[in-house]
């Protein structure tokens, strides 16, 4: 954030040691170095090689740059904001992804996605240039939450190089430097981030989604799976939905996975992906069928996709998410017409 003012206090809990590791993947091209995070899921100490290589290097390719996607619940006890834990304890240089912002603000649901002209004009709000390599990270204390939804979403606009930190609990914890401190000035610099187009194909709509579970319902399933992320109560109708007024349930033949199942307890990070694997497995997934991830809001249904990801369980051309999710769904369809389940 050259040129921008910080009221931060830099602190590093532990002495990195001076031995600089290379990245997963360097590659040499015309006699300049190349970083490049090659898995999709990377490690603190891969984001702090990764960022101390790009700092000492004079290639000109794309910055690394780590993108804070903090977002809480909105029945949080303290009422507390994703940006306000973002100025508390953040990545030195970290940007600002809001992601109760970047989206269709003329949908009546919480966080569909907004279009290309829109995301693109706020990634040159935030000041995300194309060639940047992102790596977007969660809150110290979800581990991993919201920040697969915004990496899931550069994706779908077609950014390049989108990378999830496992997690931020352990960059804290390693002893990798933070800052905190609101910024004096804002810290958004502007790009001329170019309007992509949308892969429509990694996203569910609500016809097709409502087709889909018919044919559930028909016992026609053609192979598609609907997973659900939610937590057990919320999925058999047990315990209410965290938006008032909203009905419980689940959609007929969707599985729940989830996405508390998928991190470890204490770090809150991804398990391994044979475990992954495993656990997908125990559910009654199978990898070669097509799968559409679901939750809340569209939110924890791209861990459950990242988990995927981490695992190799599937194609991940197989994969979508239903961008609406239960909230849409509850919303435009009725427990008397067959559309919403509940289990006692």
């Amino acid at each position: 954030m050259a040129g921008i003012a910080l009221l931060t206090r830099v602190s590093s809990a532990l002495a990195k040691p001076s031995l600089i590791l290379p990245v997963r993947s360097q590659m040499q091209i015309g006699g300049t170095r190349q970083l490049h995070l090659q898995s999709y899921i990377v490690t603190p100490k891969e984001l702090s090689n990764a960022l101390t290589e790009k700092s000492s290097t004079q290639n000109t390719s794309g910055r690394v740059v780590p993108l804070c996607a903090a977002w809480l619940m909105p029945n949080d006890p303290q009422g507390r904001t994703g940006r306000q834990l973002f100025h508390e304890k953040r990545i030195p240089s970290a940007k600002f992804f809001d992601v109760d912002a970047v989206k269709d603000h003329g949908s009546p649901y919480p966080h569909m996605l907004p279009s290309p002209e829109n995301f693109a004009r706020a990634m040159q709000k935030i000041g995300i240039k194309k060639d940047d390599q992102i790596v977007v990270y969660d809150t110290q204390e979800l581990g991993l939450f919201s920040a697969p939804r915004v990496a899931w979403t550069l994706r779908v606009f077609g950014h390049p190089a989108v990378h999830i930190l496992n997690n931020f609990r352990l960059w804290v914890q390693q002893g990798y430097p933070t800052e905190d401190g609101k910024l004096e000035a804002p810290e958004e610099e502007s790009s001329d981030y170019p309007a992509p187009s949308m892969d429509a194909s990694k996203v569910v709509h609500f016809l097709e989604m409502k087709e889909i579970v018919k044919n559930q319902i028909q016992g026609n399933s053609k192979g598609i799976q609907i997973v659900d992320a939610r937590s057990p109560p919320r999925w058999t109708g047990a315990e209410p939905e965290p938006r008032p007024g909203l009905p419980n349930g689940h959609m007929p033949g969707s599985i729940n996975v989830p996405f508390s199942e998928l991190l470890d307890p204490t770090t809150k990070a991804l398990l391994p992906g044979q475990k992954l694997r495993q656990l997908f497995e125990s559910k009654g997934l199978d990898p070669e069928k097509p799968i559409v991830n679901s939750c809340g809001t569209g939110v924890t249904a791209a861990v459950v996709d990242a988990a995927m990801s981490e695992a190799g369980f599937g194609n991940s051309e197989n994969r979508k998410l239903y961008d609406g999710s239960w909230t849409e769904w509850a919303q435009r369809v009725t427990e008397a017409d067959g559309m919403i389940l509940k289990q006692q």
